[in-house]
């Protein structure tokens, strides 16, 4: 019985329809209001050291595009910082980190949400419920 039913879903095009219309709006149901791919950031306003709201996590952007983070919490101290890349168009933001041998890259992706002179916020383009705020230290 499990065979035909498989057989018979994944062979008729008319139920391989149905089953992708009931999934679709699983897919779009979830984005945050505060998510507007039409905004601009000033990313001179991004340079600087961040640290995540509540935690020791620290970024620190340059202003040529590159930067680095640690996490105190896990005793990396800024000496021992991962490095990393950043692109910003509009309100899309790309990390793309480098592993310690550098024979890797690890692309990560960010809508952000708020950026001024003292608190950035974004959302992770994949998981947007995951919200990252952070507090620039100086």
């Amino acid at each position: 019985m499990h065979f035909l039913m498989k057989n018979l879903l994944f062979r008729s095009p008319m139920l391989r329809m149905l089953a992708a219309l009931c999934l679709l709006p699983l897919c779009c149901a979830c984005v945050p209001e505060d998510i507007d791919p039409d905004v601009s950031f000033d990313i001179n306003l991004l340079p600087g050291k961040w640290c995540q709201q509540g935690t020791q996590l620290f970024y620190v952007y340059r202003s040529d595009g590159t930067g680095y983070t640690w996490d105190e919490a896990d005793d990396i101290s800024e000496a021992e910082a991962q490095a990393f890349t950043w692109e910003v168009d509009g309100s899309e933001m790309i990390h793309i980190h480098l592993t310690e041998t550098g024979t890797a890259e690890v692309p990560k992706y960010y809508i952000i949400t708020a950026l001024s002179s003292s608190e950035l916020r974004y959302h992770d383009a994949y998981v947007t419920s995951k919200t990252y705020t952070f507090i620039k230290v100086n």
